[in-house]
Parts: C-alpha cells; structure tokens; sequence
C-alpha cells in the first residue's frame, strides 16, 4: 500500500468571524465596536512588549559587549580586530564574501578558540565593519607587522591556516596569499614549512594516505623523516621559544590557549622522536 502523507487539520479561520457575529446579534454594533477596539488595543500592546523586550536584550548584549571589549587589553583587542579584517580580506579574493565564508569564519572563533556569546557578538560586529572596510590589505599587514612582534605573527599565520583548512581541499588561491602574508610578516622558510606540514600531513591523513605516526611527528617539527637526532633537539628548542604561551599572553586567554595547545604538539613530536 502507497504511504499518504495525512492532510493537515484545518485551523480555525471562520472562529473569529463568528463570534464577532455573535457578539453583534446579541450586544448590537456598540459592543462589536468595543470589542474590536479591544482588540487591536490587545494586539497594539502585544507588539509594544515584544518590541520592548527585544530592544532591551538588544541594549543588554551591547552593553555586555562593550564590557568584555573594555576588560581587555588593547593588544588583544587590535590583535582580534586586525586578524577578523584580514581573513575577511583572504575570502574577498573572488570579488565577494558569500554566506557560507562568513559563517566558517564565525564558527572559527566559536568552535575552535571557544568564543561564548558576548564574545561572538563582537566578532560578528568585526566581520560586518570588515565587509564594509576600504582598507587595503597591505594597510593591515602593514600595521600588524609594526604592532606585534615575531611570535604574535606565528599566531596569526596559524590562524590562517586553521581557517583556510577548515575547507577541504583548502583553496589554493587562498593557500597562495597565506604564503603571501608569511613573506610579508618576514616568518622564515622553516617556519612556514613546520605550519603548512601540519595540515598537509592531516589532510593526507583524512585521505587516507599518511598512517605513520612518525611522519606526523617529524611534520609536526617541521623535519623530514629520518632527522638525527641533533636536528630534533634543535628543531624543538626553536620551536618551544617561540610558541611559549608566555610570550602571547598579552593576546588573551584565547590565544594564549592555542600556544598551549601547539606547544603540546611539539612536546609529544619530540618525546616520540627522542624514543624511537
């Protein structure tokens, strides 16, 4: 037997047109009047109250935002600004920003550096602003190369190519103005080697073609398969200086926790090899 979706039951359209009837034949034109004054005086408050509410949890949030702007250090919140204006710039390359950028960048700052609430409402005023930005990306690179030191740009470079891999294939247009960004923020050849690795090595993972362990430690160093021994002490000192949580502290807890996070890479990467 063919499955019939059931028809819908059917509302109750004729309801309010039969008891204003009712409401005629017995009270008379008088109290039909009343009542639809009633009414719409009703229907007039109903809209008042909900346009009330939400202005004030409209007014709440801004008020929640500006709070959570101001407990925060400048570095932090120009290092945020200029990170949004740039990975916005990054998916403007084909002429525009579609909906489905806009809401992986957004997913970014939730899911992978945890942003609640008022902390996304900020971001999301940042990517508006950054839509609407004639800044060139010069300009930005620009000002964060003469505002942040060598480590706050490592930062940044990774962040990229966090977003930029969360597509997969990554885009190589894209790939190709992070490896821009990279030369312009003057991160040396290893280092950008150490990062694009990394995602190498998980994308060909995905694809089921790395399972050696030990390739994605060395990856993970920035060295290739085989390294002595010396070079793994000398990849990891370099590495463990520059991705010392301390030194982006002043970024915020946020980023803060993403050093912690790589540090915790190099260290397993470097135990592992150190063993083999």
């Amino acid at each position: 037997m063919e499955y019939k979706t059931r028809q819908e039951p059917g509302g109750c359209g004729g309801c309010l047109l039969i008891l204003m009837l009712l409401i005629l034949i017995t009270g008379g034109a008088g109290s039909l009047i009343n009542f639809l004054g009633w009414l719409m005086f009703s229907g007039l408050t109903v809209f008042v109250l909900f346009s009330s509410f939400v202005w004030l949890m409209s007014l709440w949030l801004q008020k929640r935002v500006y709070t959570y702007e101001s407990s925060q250090t400048e570095s932090h919140n120009r290092f945020v600004y200029l990170l949004v204006q740039i990975l916005i710039h990054i998916s403007k390359i084909d002429g525009q920003v579609s909906k489905e950028e806009i809401s992986t960048i957004q997913n970014f700052f939730q899911y992978n550096l945890g942003y609640n609430q008022t902390q996304m409402s900020w971001v999301k005023n940042l990517i508006k602003n950054a839509i609407n930005s004639t800044q060139t990306l010069d300009t930005l690179l620009h000002e964060f190369k003469n505002g942040f030191a060598y480590e706050p740009r490592l930062i940044l470079l990774e962040l990229i190519f966090q977003l930029i891999h969360t597509k997969e294939p990554a885009a190589q247009n894209e790939l190709a103005i992070a490896r821009e960004i990279a030369a312009f923020l003057e991160i040396t050849a290893y280092d950008l080697r150490t990062i694009e690795a990394k995602h190498n090595y998980r994308r060909q993972r995905q694809q089921g073609a790395a399972r050696d362990e030990a390739a994605r430690h060395y990856a993970t160093l920035g060295l290739k398969p085989g390294a002595s021994k010396d070079e793994i002490k000398r990849a990891y000192r370099k590495l463990s200086m520059q991705y010392h949580p301390d030194k982006v502290r002043h970024l915020g807890e946020e980023f803060r926790s993403i050093a912690e996070e790589k540090m915790k890479e190099i260290n397993a990467a470097h135990d592992y090899l150190e063993n083999l």
